[in-house]
Order: C-alpha cells, then sequence, then structure tokens
C-alpha cells in the first residue's frame, strides 16, 4: 500500500533529512533546524485543525520529546535528538512517533552491537575508511571519523532514527 503523501508526511520527511545531513556532518542537530519545524508543525496544526489539531501536535511533541529526555538524562543520547524527536512528534502524531522512536532503538542497539563487535583495530580503520568514503566532501576528515571509530563510544542518532522513521512509515 503506497504512503499517502501529506504535508505532514513530506515535512517529517524533510525534518529528517535535513537532521541526517548535519548529524552526520557534525554530531549535531542544530536548534534552529527542530525549532522552525516545531513552530511549523504547530502552525499547521492549529490552521488544519484548529484547537483539536493544536492538541494533537502538542500531544505528539510530548510523546516524541518525553521519552528521549529520560535517555538524554542518561547520557544515551544528544538534546538535538530529543528536540528533533519532539518536533517529528508535533507533525505526525502520537502514534506515528512513537513507532518510530521504537524502531529507531532497534536500529540503534544493532548498530552499537555491530560496534562492538568490530572493537578490533582493523576494523577500526576500515569503518573510518568506508565512512571517509561515503562522506567525501564533507566537513569531518578521515582523521576525525578515524577517532570517532576508535572511540566506539557514539554514532550519529539519526543513522538509527531515519531507517526507524521509515520503517514506521512503512508498516
Amino acid at each position: 500500500m503506497p504512503i499517502p503523501i501529506t504535508i505532514p508526511f513530506a515535512a517529517a520527511a524533510v525534518l529528517l533529512a535535513a537532521a541526517l545531513y548535519t548529524d552526520v556532518r557534525s554530531m549535531l542537530i542544530p536548534n534552529r533546524l527542530t525549532l522552525s519545524f516545531f513552530a511549523a508543525a504547530i502552525v499547521y496544526r492549529l490552521v488544519d485543525g484548529g484547537w483539536h489539531g493544536l492538541l494533537q501536535g502538542a500531544l505528539g511533541a510530548a510523546a516524541g520529546f518525553v521519552p528521549l529526555l529520560l535517555l538524554y538524562a542518561a547520557k544515551g543520547i544528544g538534546a538535538g535528538d530529543v528536540k528533533l524527536f519532539g518536533a517529528l512528534g508535533a507533525w505526525i502524531g502520537v502514534p506515528a512517533v512513537l513507532y518510530a522512536l521504537m524502531y529507531a532503538i532497534l536500529y540503534a542497539g544493532a548498530i552499537g552491537l555491530i560496534i562492538v563487535l568490530l572493537q578490533r583495530p582493523m576494523a577500526k580503520r576500515m569503518i573510518a575508511a568506508g565512512l571517509t568514503f561515503l562522506l567525501q566532501g564533507g566537513r569531518l576528515r578521515r582523521g576525525q571519523w578515524t577517532a570517532w571509530a576508535e572511540g566506539g563510544r557514539s554514532f550519529p542518532f539519526m543513522l538509527a532514527a531515519v531507517p526507524g522513521a521509515i520503517t514506521a512509515f512503512l508498516n
């Protein structure tokens, strides 16, 4: 069954694509991105559905924001990821953002497991070389990705969030 292309779906896709780009390049999701998309979602919800639409947007934002705030408090993710899921929830609503969040956490766990399994010097160099090849032209250079691979502690959460959202949208 094809996904209906609606304004909220299109906005969510643009938000996720922009966040993926910035997160992979700099391990940051800018406030101007998340806050502008959040504000646009609230305005859209109010215009499209009145007070009920505004309430639905606020509930969606809370559903995306609150669970990730707990992960942020445990130092599992960055604050940009928390704000991103709040903005995403404002656009797509409670059920969709919770499914996207669930799948993103599952993908993040799989990525984390792969990183743990590949914590050998040769694997670190291969990961760094592969990422360098994929991200040619980005601001992060081979030395920065090598340092990331050798640290083995974190990765851009958007590498899990985007596939998680796609999986949620397709189900």
